[in-house]
């Protein structure tokens, strides 16, 4: 099955205004897509790792993870094998943000 590109811009368009009539935290595609990062593949994940990974300047990284950090999505430790590193860590909030968007837009895919 063939999907076309207006019917995958329906259901983004979908989606994002269901997490907007769920007033679900607003988040930069940034913020996201950094969140998306650290869930989706294995850790560690540092800054330097991150930005490399994304091709985002550090400071536009650590930019982000003090906003998702706020929204208690993720936390930050010093790495004890190497204290000049930072280590970002997923957390449960963050892991129940992310399923509960996942049900959200599968629920909005059968609608369509």
């Amino acid at each position: 099955m063939q999907v076309e590109p207006n019917d995958i811009l329906s259901l983004w368009h979908s989606v994002m205004a269901t997490a907007l009539r769920k007033d679900l935290p607003d988040l930069t595609w940034r913020q996201f897509t950094l969140l998306l990062q650290i869930y989706t593949s294995p850790p560690p994940h540092t800054v330097r790792g991150l930005a490399k990974d994304l091709k985002m300047s550090k400071p536009a990284v650590t930019r982000a993870l003090d906003r998702l950090e706020k929204l208690e999505f993720l936390r930050r430790k010093i790495d004890e094998n190497d204290r000049r590193s930072i280590l970002v860590q997923r957390t449960v909030a963050g892991s129940v943000f992310l399923r509960e968007f996942a049900d959200m837009a599968s629920g909005q895919a059968k609608e369509l």
